[in-house]
């Protein structure tokens, strides 16, 4: 795959018009209200995983009206004291997957929570949690869940989840709830704008920082137009058939834009970008970036796709973490 979307020098500037309904805080604020009545106190669950340096907790949080959601929290077992702590989302698919694959960041002294994602988990990582609330008709995956209305839309669902999973962490006695940081890639680097912005909102303590790897559902519209890839296709695919439907369609994706949400969220940020990436395009990343409106910064990969950074990008996230949680 050959670099298909704009050159970097136009990139950097790329600052398209923003589609946002002009309800779009009235909506959430509305949707974060009424679900404050089901937030409830977490639990937390030794499991033995043979890991004898660290500790490994099974998670079970109230989400989206008070659905039991799954997470995972890794934290060193020998370190004393509140302990800075990333918060995960996971990519397209994916679920909260095997508790060896999240020993790193414990290895390094931060405590580790990882989302699960309801519905999801049956892709590039196992998961555990059930979606309750199906609704409306859809193609595949999730991109077109109850898509006629923001109200009836799977994303809805998620991002709320995403926001009651910070509350969980930070209700954790080991955890720093002073000191947090949000992370995901793709698809969870939309779910971490979504909850840096909802976060400080409602969070008395929101983040002090988040980690946008490649973010999906970000300048969405743009992305279905200039790629035919997965996720994005399946939008396509749904409008090829109600032909009726594209502006119902857009106008309820424009709630959950990460473009909408960068430009609430003011918590330093740090960014990455493949510019091969046909699967995110980069001008759908740096429209997310360029709008946002904390500190912000990119990191360019020229010559990857979706993988990006890769190992790389581990490496700038660790750098980023301990600027953040240890200065």
């Amino acid at each position: 795959m050959p670099q298909f979307d704009l050159p970097l020098s136009e990139l950097r500037t790329y600052l398209p018009q923003r589609e946002e309904p002009a309800d779009f805080d009235g909506f959430w604020d509305r949707t974060l209200a009424a679900q404050r009545s089901y937030v409830a106190a977490p639990r937390f669950e030794e499991v033995d995983a043979g890991y004898t340096q660290l500790v490994t907790e099974d998670v079970t949080f109230a989400g989206y009206d008070g659905e039991p959601i799954k997470a995972w929290l890794l934290t060193p077992r020998h370190l004393s004291g509140a302990l800075p702590t990333v918060i995960t989302f996971i990519g397209y698919g994916g679920g909260r997957g095997l508790l060896g694959e999240w020993t790193g960041l414990p290895s390094a002294g931060f405590a580790h929570f990882v989302m699960d994602l309801r519905g999801q988990g049956s892709g590039h990582r196992t998961g555990d949690t059930a979606d309750g609330a199906f609704a409306g008709p859809h193609l595949g995956g999730f991109m077109t869940l109850g898509i006629s209305s923001p109200d009836s839309y799977y994303y809805r669902r998620l991002f709320v989840d995403a926001v009651h999973a910070v509350e969980a962490a930070q209700a954790h006695p080991v955890v720093d709830s002073s000191r947090v940081v949000i992370s995901g890639g793709s698809q969870g680097g939309g779910i971490t704008l979504a909850a840096a912005a909802l976060t400080q909102r409602v969070n008395d303590v929101p983040p002090v920082g988040a980690i946008v790897d490649v973010p999906f559902l970000a300048h969405m519209r743009r992305a279905t137009e200039i790629v035919d890839t997965a996720p994005y296709s399946e939008i396509a695919r749904y409008l090829g058939t109600r032909r009726n439907d594209v502006e119902t369609v857009f106008r309820s994706l424009s709630y959950f834009d990460g473009v909408n949400f960068a430009a609430r969220a003011t918590m330093p940020a740090m960014f990455s970008v493949g510019l091969l990436d046909a699967v995110c395009p980069p001008s759908c990343v740096f429209a997310a970036h360029n709008h946002y409106a904390g500190p912000k910064r990119m990191k360019v990969y020229p010559y990857n796709g979706h993988e990006q950074g890769g190992a790389f990008q581990d490496v700038e996230h660790l750098a980023f973490i301990n600027e953040l949680l240890r200065s």
